[in-house]
C-alpha cells in the first residue's frame, strides 16, 4: 500500500489525465471548417494582380475566374465570403498562418509545396510559357542563353524555369505579376515567363509588342490551397468542386475567363 499522501498525489495526477483526455477530442474537433460553419464566414484568398484569374475591376472590386470560383465555394457552404488579395509570394504564409482559410490563387501543385500545405482537386487548367517578340529567334531552351527574362519571384514559372533555362540566362524576378509584366512591355527584359491567361492579356493590350508563344515550361492545373491537417475542409472543399464539375459549372467558369472549357482536371 501506497502511504495516504502518495495516494491522493496519484489520484490526483490520474484524475488530471483522464480530464486532458477528455478535452483533447473536443480541441481537436474544432476544425477550420467548423469555425468556418460557426461564424457563417470563409477567408479566401485570390489574387488581384492575375487577370483574368484575379484583378481588380473599374468598380474596384476583385473580379475574374478565382473569385467566381470563392463565391461559389461560399455559396456552396452557406456562407459569407472575405476575398483577402494575396501575391505569389506570400499566399502560402496567409494559408500557413491562418490568414485564409483557402487559398484560390492559380496554385500549382508540386512535392515542394505538398510539403507544407494540402491540395484539394484541381478546379481550372493553367499552363506557364515563355514568351517573347516574334523578331527573337527562340525555339529550344539553349536559345535563352545570355536572354534576360522576367518572372515572378515564387511563382510556378520561377521554380520551374530554374530547372529548365541554362546558367547563362539572365533571369530578372519581380515581387508580382504587374511588376514582371511591366518590365517586359517596357523593354527591361527580352522575354517573360508566364501564364498563358496572362500573356494573352499581355498580347491584347500591346499588339505593337508583336508577342508569341516560344517554349512550354509545363501544364499545371489550379489546385486549392488548405492548411495541413484541416482533411474536413478539403474533403467539403473536394466535394463542392466535383459537384460543379458534374453540373458544368467549371467548364463554364473557364468558358467565360479563359474562353475554353475546363476539360478533365486531375482530383
Amino acid at each position: 500500500m501506497f502511504p495516504r499522501t502518495t495516494r491522493r498525489l496519484l489520484l490526483s495526477l490520474a484524475g488530471a489525465a483522464l480530464a486532458a483526455s477528455a478535452l483533447a477530442p473536443a480541441a481537436h474537433a474544432q476544425s477550420a471548417l467548423d469555425t468556418v460553419m460557426a461564424k457563417k464566414q470563409i477567408t479566401i484568398a485570390v489574387p488581384t494582380d492575375y487577370p483574368p484569374y484575379g484583378y481588380v475591376g473599374t468598380d474596384l472590386k476583385p473580379i475574374g475566374l478565382d473569385v467566381d470560383m470563392a463565391q461559389l465555394i461560399a455559396t456552396r457552404l452557406g456562407v459569407k465570403v472575405e476575398l483577402l488579395p494575396v501575391t505569389s509570394a506570400n499566399r502560402i504564409p496567409y494559408l500557413q498562418t491562418k490568414k485564409a482559410d483557402l487559398v484560390i490563387s492559380t496554385l500549382g501543385k508540386n512535392p515542394e509545396r505538398e510539403k507544407v500545405i494540402d491540395f484539394t482537386a484541381a478546379y481550372s487548367p493553367f499552363f506557364q510559357a515563355v514568351f517573347a517578340p516574334k523578331t527573337l529567334a527562340i525555339k529550344s531552351w539553349g536559345d535563352l542563353s545570355g536572354k534576360t527574362v522576367a518572372v515572378t519571384r515564387g511563382a510556378m514559372e520561377d521554380i520551374e524555369l530554374g530547372k529548365l533555362a541554362p546558367s547563362d540566362a539572365e533571369v530578372k524576378r519581380f515581387e508580382d505579376n504587374n511588376a514582371t509584366v511591366a518590365a517586359f512591355v517596357s523593354g527591361q527584359v527580352q522575354v517573360i515567363a508566364v501564364g498563358a491567361s496572362v500573356a494573352g492579356n499581355v498580347m491584347a493590350r500591346n499588339p505593337q509588342l508583336g508577342m508569341e508563344f516560344k517554349l512550354l515550361i509545363k501544364d499545371s492545373p489550379n489546385f486549392i490551397g488548405v492548411a495541413k491537417g484541416e482533411d474536413a475542409l478539403r474533403a467539403k472543399v473536394n466535394a463542392v468542386i466535383a459537384e460543379a464539375r458534374a453540373a458544368g459549372e467549371l467548364d463554364r467558369l473557364a468558358q467565360k475567363w479563359l474562353g475554353r472549357p475546363a476539360g478533365n482536371l486531375p482530383n
